[in-house]
């Protein structure tokens, strides 16, 4: 990082306070300008200073552009922030009232959307085993291996990042949808310091991850709604580095057409044949599913790893 640049970007007290909000949690520009009290047109000059001097990232997620602090926690410049005093910290105390309101706003409006869905979510839970009984041979299925960099497709409201992102080095979650972002956004926030992770706007089918760049990617309850289920796992494995696992956790085979007619499902759920014919085109080993029973459908969880690379003898 350029040092005169960063000092120069540094030198405005609006940047500073801008600093100082993104160490708390990732903002819209809306968000952000509703917690400094200016207007959106002049804190998007701001960041237009601090990213060209690489202090902050911006990232477009639909109409949306959302900003990240990318100075790394414990760095000089960040404990300057945190040690700030004298106007500049009244300011400072001023933003935080606001930003408290900003988060209150976005738990409102994820409550709002997701109770809108409660009850059809509600007759669909109702199908199959509990929730806790899946996650917990899900736990099993990726135990005594480690998470490395973990991929959470189609992440929904971030369940999975939140049970598993503990134990990894990093976790991504990805969605296409800007609300079911929303939603996981508040979950992961009131999940405290323990689940670290990121969300990304995105689609299964073109996932923004370059090829080998996760070690465990994961599709929950996903891919029934993919018109070409085997495009989605080709495209899970491309970004799968070797010695990775794919786990897909979804309902066997079974005849409930109201699924597709009322929930959007796009496939009745699938066989253990056809899954792993799908893994073994995308270059996958498959390994022996397992059956979580418990209601009308079943859940299934397939697992299959990508193969390490061979060495070549000296």
């Amino acid at each position: 990082m350029d040092i005169l640049a960063l000092f120069q970007a540094l030198a405005d007290e609006s940047r500073l306070r801008i600093c100082r909000l993104l160490t708390e949690m990732e903002l819209t520009v809306g968000e952000i300008a509703q917690a400094l009290g200016q207007s959106q047109p002049r804190v998007s000059r701001h960041l237009r200073i601090l990213d060209e001097a690489g202090i902050v990232a911006r990232r477009k997620e639909g109409a949306w552009t959302f900003v990240t602090l990318r100075l790394e926690e414990g760095s000089p410049v960040r404990q300057l922030l945190d040690a700030a005093d004298g106007d500049i910290a009244r300011a400072i105390a001023a933003d935080a009232k606001r930003l408290e309101a900003i988060r209150i706003e976005r738990a409102e409006t994820a409550s709002r959307w997701f109770n809108a869905r409660a009850e059809q979510w509600g007759l669909l839970s109702k199908l199959h085993a509990p929730e806790e009984k899946i996650e917990a041979a899900m736990v099993k299925a990726l135990k005594g291996r480690p998470l490395g960099r973990l991929v959470d497709v189609g992440t929904g409201t971030g369940r999975m990042l939140e049970l598993f992102s503990p134990g990894a080095a990093e976790a991504i979650g990805i969605d296409r949808s800007p609300d079911m972002l929303r939603i996981a956004r508040v979950r992961l926030e009131a999940a405290g310091d323990d689940v670290q992770a990121s969300l990304r706007q995105g689609d299964m089918f073109a996932l923004p991850l370059s090829d080998g760049a996760a070690d465990t990617v994961i599709l929950h309850q996903v891919l029934h709604f993919a018109h070409q289920p085997r495009a989605a796992i080709d495209e899970a494995a491309r970004v799968l580095g070797p010695g990775g696992r794919l786990v897909l956790v979804d309902f066997e085979a079974h005849g409930r057409e109201e699924l597709r007619r009322d929930h959007g499902h796009q496939r009745l759920g699938f066989s253990d044949e056809g899954i792993e014919q799908m893994l073994s085109f995308a270059g996958l080993a498959p390994r022996a599913p397992v059956k979580v029973e418990g209601g009308e459908l079943t859940v299934t969880i397939w697992t299959a790893d990508r193969p390490a690379k061979k060495r070549r003898a000296a």
